[in-house]
């Protein structure tokens, strides 16, 4: 399902699994530091998402992980995108390289100073803060510039 997607931060020693796409040409998350993840096969639901798509990227085997909030993107440019958000502090196996670009775990203080999208901050900050579950939408202008966000219906300032 093209417009349902997972992402997930893995999470070890204070820091969080990220991937920098760096290998995919026109890809919307060109040269931006993501989580893993990615979009619905037919059928899946979101944790068998989740599970598959950690494994492809990754290599590892996901053992204990949070469902954490559901991510409604408005690109600006006409596609609408719903992801289901987690956190894994758990996973077994040994890591592959990602053809999608460099995974590198970094420190969560660190994570402000990368290249991410500006609603990513905002999802960090709801993580950092333990909010059980979140919906969150973000409206783009089409250009990466992010117009408008909601926290669980609520406009947010930016």
């Amino acid at each position: 399902m093209k417009n349902l997607s997972t992402l997930c931060y893995l999470q070890r020693d204070g820091a969080y699994l990220m991937l920098h796409r760096t290998v995919k040409k026109n890809d919307v998350n060109k040269d931006k530091w993501i989580g893993v993840g990615g979009h619905f096969e037919e059928g899946e639901s979101p944790e068998e998402c989740l599970l598959r798509e950690v494994k492809e990227e990754t290599g590892y085997t996901l053992t204990s992980f949070r469902f954490r909030g559901l991510v409604t993107f408005l690109s600006g440019d006409g596609v609408t995108e719903y992801m289901s958000l987690f956190t894994a502090d758990g996973f077994e196996g040994e890591p592959i390289p990602c053809d999608e670009g460099v995974l590198e775990w970094v420190p969560r203080e660190k994570i402000p100073e990368l290249n991410i999208w500006e609603g990513d901050k905002i999802f960090f900050r709801l993580l950092a803060e333990e909010i059980p579950f979140f919906s969150l939408k973000l409206v783009y202008d089409g250009q990466g510039g992010l117009v408008e966000a909601q926290l669980n219906g609520k406009r947010l300032a930016l």
